[in-house]
Formats: C-alpha cells, sequence, structure tokens
C-alpha cells in the first residue's frame, strides 16, 4: 500500500479489511478513476476490465462483476486479489486508491477534504489525529493540487463524510 495515510493507517489494517475494494450498486460512484494512460497500461499488463468515462478520466463499469440485481451485492474491484489484496504496484495504484478513506468533494462552490465514514480502520483514530495530517502536514494541499490537475476526481459532497479542510472558491 503506498498511501497518503500510511503515517495513520498501517498496510496490515488495510489487508485485514479490503472493504474499499467492494462495491455494493449504490457505492459505485465511489470506483477509482484512471486516466485513459492509466487505463490502456493496465489493460495491457492485467488484461481486460470494464471501464465507463467519467470527463476526461474512466471509471471501473462495476454492472459486468455482479452476479444479481441486489443493491445489497458487493462486486470485488477487478484488482482485487482476496487473498492477497490489491494486486497493483504502488506506481499503478489510482490517486483515489491512495487517499482512501479521504475524499475530494464539491459543496456548493468550496473543495472540501472529507474522510469516508466506512473505513472501519481509520474510524478508529482520534479525528484530531487525521486532521492534523491533512491540515497541519500538508496532506489537504496536496490534495487540492490534484483536484486542480485532474477535476474529475470531486465527487459531490455528501453530508454523512465530516469535512477534514475546506478550500473556498477554488476553480475546478
Amino acid at each position: 500500500m503506498i498511501s497518503y495515510l500510511s503515517s495513520i493507517l498501517t498496510q496490515n489494517d488495510c489487508a485485514q479489511c479490503k472493504f474499499c475494494c467492494l462495491f455494493e450498486r449504490p457505492a459505485a460512484w465511489e470506483t477509482p478513476l484512471f486516466s485513459k494512460k492509466q487505463t490502456s497500461l493496465l489493460k495491457k499488463k492485467y488484461g481486460d476490465f470494464a471501464v465507463k468515462p467519467v470527463g476526461n478520466s474512466f471509471t471501473l463499469n462495476m454492472e459486468p462483476l455482479y452476479k444479481t440485481d441486489s443493491n445489497d451485492e458487493f462486486a470485488p474491484c477487478p484488482f482485487l486479489d482476496q487473498k492477497k489484496g490489491c494486486i497493483l504496484k504502488d506506481t499503478e495504484k489510482p490517486f483515489d486508491c491512495k487517499i482512501w478513506p479521504l475524499r475530494i468533494m464539491r459543496q456548493n462552490k468550496d473543495i472540501v477534504i472529507v474522510l469516508t465514514p466506512t473505513c472501519t480502520a481509520i474510524n478508529n483514530q482520534p479525528i484530531e489525529k487525521i486532521k492534523k495530517l491533512v491540515v497541519q502536514d500538508g496532506l489537504g494541499e496536496v490534495l487540492f493540487k490534484e483536484a486542480q490537475k485532474t477535476p474529475d476526481i470531486i465527487k459531490d459532497y455528501r453530508k454523512d463524510f465530516p469535512i477534514l479542510m475546506r478550500k473556498e472558491y477554488m476553480q475546478c
């Protein structure tokens, strides 16, 4: 795991859970984004996988992976090995995966860094520790710069997601 959160989440924490690599239909909006180049390289190396366009990027198309019509069914990311975890090398992982369980979202005209409430490992950490990493240690600015460079990664704000940092009137 190459993660911007390695100071508060261990590789073992993530390997034991894998929740962020499983998607119910209503949570398919959470699938990571890939650039066109990244998609092409991964398909050459790992074989074909379904994608759909999102702006100038691509996201995983999870529909072919579901076996039923149930919204409660989880489908694994095509890069998840149930025993080993993610098969992607650190350098191949999408930015969304590297920052999980943080998300960059748009709330009105503001861009906010939020914490995904479904990550059990990070929710065991004090929120002050996570805010320190984002605000004081500079991670938030790294995320805002990536959002400017790749605005497709900005999701619509969801009210259950605690805001850790805000940038007003960011042009994206």
